[in-house]
């Protein structure tokens, strides 16, 4: 008799263990979201936690990268991008929600510098070549990452591309760029306002025009497999809160009205 309420008591207890866990499982959301938004969503998913149960776990990389863990089937249940292209990618393989998609803000292209009170005119191209000096041009990669994708775009526009490409410090994500400026690795780099926001250490030291550049767009989208906290979550990011969170990290909202 003891052994049987022993193995009783142990079923009891693995029930409840694994009734609790999967309540923790529905109610967490898992978000991949692009590093130039992490300032923006943090704050974000702050406010949208104290007003809601559900906890919100957001994974923060360069965008390609998320693009292809969730390509290799990554959990993930809302994906935000730094331009469209990625997006457009995991559209194509059918592995969004398409009705779920949105642009949540634009964003500017910025030069920065950790040198104080460094500006240029960009109409003068020889300046950013003097002033580099040989050291390096902190970006994302090229040819993956979106903000690099657009530096090389705006440093091709404006006649500079063929000069510093070999001075350029390719990473992972802008953020990673940011941060070699920040830590006066380089002098220099391109990345977006919203990160120049963000870091005390760096100052604008030019914008490049949007006519140097594909328009920055951040679409989101819910995954086909998300879960059911995904709608109330995806709608948060379209409130006035969220908004008003994302200019004051310098992000734009008034993309539609310049386009």
């Amino acid at each position: 008799m003891q052994i049987k309420a022993v193995l009783l008591r142990s079923l009891v207890t693995l029930s409840l263990t694994a009734a609790a866990s999967t309540h923790t499982f529905a109610e967490t959301l898992t978000v991949f979201a692009a590093a130039s938004l992490k300032n923006a969503i943090d704050e974000i998913v702050d406010r949208y936690e104290a007003q809601h149960s559900e906890s919100i776990v957001v994974s923060y990389a360069g965008s390609a990268t998320l693009a292809r863990q969730i390509e290799m089937g990554a959990p993930a249940d809302i994906f935000i991008s730094a331009n469209t292209a990625w997006m457009d990618y995991l559209s194509d393989q059918a592995l969004i929600n398409e009705p779920s998609r949105f642009n949540l803000a634009s964003n500017q292209l910025v030069l920065i510098s950790s040198l104080p009170q460094t500006t240029f005119s960009l109409d003068q191209p020889q300046e950013l070549i003097h002033s580099l000096n040989n050291e390096y041009l902190a970006m994302g990669l090229v040819e993956s990452v979106p903000a690099g994708i657009y530096g090389k775009q705006a440093l091709t526009y404006y006649k500079l591309w063929d000069s510093l490409k070999q001075q350029v410090a390719q990473s992972d994500n802008v953020r990673s760029a940011l941060a070699l400026v920040a830590s006066g690795e380089a002098p220099f780099g391109i990345v977006y306002q919203s990160d120049a926001v963000a870091e005390s250490k760096v100052s604008v030291a030019a914008r490049f025009s949007e006519l140097s550049h594909d328009p920055i767009l951040y679409p989101v989208a819910a995954l086909q497999e998300s879960n059911k906290l995904t709608d109330p979550f995806l709608q948060f990011l379209r409130s006035k809160q969220s908004k008003a969170i994302l200019e004051r990290n310098g992000f734009l909202m008034d993309w539609q009205q310049r386009d």
